[in-house]
């Protein structure tokens, strides 16, 4: 698969959920699907070392992880790094969801492919905390653009 998160500019965060769900379906266990996350982080775009501050670290996460939001309520987007591989590709799936949607979009949707994909169940409880954290913050983000 050579899908690319940055490049995949689904008309909605459910038909990004939709499609992440499908692309995960193709691959036969966990290792690859893994491997497969691994390269959706090596891809990120590039994070500006002047990006990497305290104030745009989301705590909460056990691995370092910047996340930098931009635009308006209309189309709010994001962009993130962490130093770990793993992450990364859950950062990657995160901006695919949430990145170039309006706020109200990015409030109102759940990430259900986290479930619908069985990602929750192969993540240790730390990384699972860390999506958590990484999603709060997005959504601190669209509440911040609305107000």
């Amino acid at each position: 698969m050579n899908a690319q998160p940055e490049l995949l500019p689904e008309t909605s965060a459910a038909a990004a959920q939709q499609a992440i769900v499908e692309e995960f379906a193709c691959f036969g266990d966990w290792t690859e699907r893994y491997q497969y996350l691994i390269d959706l982080g090596r891809r990120l775009p590039p994070f500006p070392a002047e990006w990497q501050t305290e104030a745009n670290r989301v705590q909460g996460c056990q691995s370092q992880v910047w996340l930098v939001a931009e635009g308006d309520a209309r189309n709010l987007r994001f962009h993130a790094i962490s130093d770990s591989a793993i992450v990364s590709g859950l950062i990657a799936l995160l901006l695919r969801v949430y990145s170039g949607r309006p706020a109200r979009e990015i409030l109102d949707t759940e990430p259900r492919f986290v479930e619908a994909m069985g990602l929750a169940q192969h993540l240790s409880p730390t990384r699972n905390n860390g999506l958590a954290a990484m999603l709060a913050a997005i959504k601190q983000h669209a509440r911040q653009a609305l107000a």
